[in-house]
């Protein structure tokens, strides 16, 4: 294909349904091709699978590049981007490991206490493939409200607004729930993050499609358990949910930053985004050093014969300090299985 000869075709995006969105760029090729001979010579805007827009602009053709997991997508405002296929994962057991369809949540019987200490998320690679999913203030973060965990934020919107998938990624769930988050859509990203997007008044994507940052996944409503039309977005990792805060600049519609330091604790509903990324260096070395102090913790079972002299000679400590450690006296009886803090 001829790029050269690509010229803006107008395209009406309004949010009606996802149906009506590709009939509307269809119809307005059509009459731009009857206008002038130039216009007959331009490629119809038609949807490119994975891929119907990104932001507010329509896929039109790709372009292979010799990787299979990797394609060039051209747009109707005469733009181009790298998007990444499903071919393209960064762990192959992450499309997987707990996949469900039909659970809103897939890791029920995953422990927090079998989750890493800490874990380097990369967010984004070097295709910087990041979209925002509503750009707007928040009204309610994440944390308790009204005496109840609220595991997400919420984004005011008018009905019918495009939300946007905010990473490359496969859906996992795609459906109605009752419960609470109406029209919801899950997607489960390359690094094993999961969104959540719920309330929407319409879901444009299935379970099983594959999407990419920017696509239009639905469109803002009210559905569900809700006082007015809003997004209700969460990020979880391993099922377990932590503030989206930390992850994207929802004033600016920014991502913080490419590469996310998630700690355990960050998944208690009362640990809010306020980090000092600048500080994350010197807190991890914190960290590191309570974890050396735990370790360097030593006891001593009591055994027939033992005495508070013997037992400090053996570790290379003093009688003094084992009391301290034990909140003992030097007069103490030592009972025998009883275990003493020599360090």
């Amino acid at each position: 294909m001829n790029i050269k000869i690509l010229l803006t075709i107008p395209v009406l995006l309004a949010c009606q349904s996802l149906a009506a969105q590709q009939d509307t760029v269809q119809t307005a090729a059509a009459a731009a091709a009857d206008s002038t001979e130039v216009n007959r010579q331009m490629p119809p805007a038609v949807p490119v699978d994975p891929v119907r827009t990104i932001g507010k602009v329509a896929a039109i053709d790709t372009l292979p590049t010799g990787n299979d997991a990797l394609r060039i997508v051209l747009f109707n405002d005469n733009t181009w981007r790298y998007v990444l296929s499903q071919d393209y994962v960064q762990d192959t057991t992450v499309f997987a490991d707990h996949w469900n369809t039909s659970s809103i949540h897939a890791y029920n019987d995953v422990e927090l206490s079998s989750l890493p200490e800490a874990a380097a998320i990369m967010l984004v690679d070097s295709l910087k493939s990041y979209h925002y999913p509503y750009l707007g203030r928040m009204s309610s973060r994440y944390g308790l409200r009204r005496g109840r965990p609220h595991q997400g934020v919420d984004l005011p919107l008018k009905t019918g607004d495009p939300i946007y998938a905010a990473f490359d990624g496969k859906v996992r769930y795609s459906g109605y729930n009752g419960g609470g988050y109406g029209n919801l859509v899950v997607i489960r990203h390359t690094n094993g993050l999961e969104t959540y997007y719920g309330h929407l008044s319409e879901r444009g994507v299935e379970a099983g499609d594959w999407v990419v940052a920017g696509q239009q996944i639905g469109c803002g409503g009210s559905t569900g358990r809700s006082s007015g039309p809003h997004l209700h977005f969460e990020v979880r990792y391993k099922g377990q949910s932590f503030d989206p805060e930390r992850v994207i600049d929802f004033d600016k519609g920014q991502l913080r930053r490419d590469e996310l330091l998630l700690k355990r604790r960050h998944f208690s509903i009362y640990s809010k985004f306020g980090q000092n990324f600048d500080d994350e260096e010197a807190n991890e070395k914190q960290d590191e050093a309570e974890r050396k102090a735990a370790a360097a913790v030593q006891y001593h079972t009591i055994r027939k014969g033992d005495t508070l002299g013997h037992i400090a000679r053996k570790y290379h400590t003093s009688v003094k300090r084992i009391c301290q450690l034990n909140g003992i006296k030097e007069t103490t009886i030592l009972r025998l299985g009883k275990r003493l803090r020599v360090r």
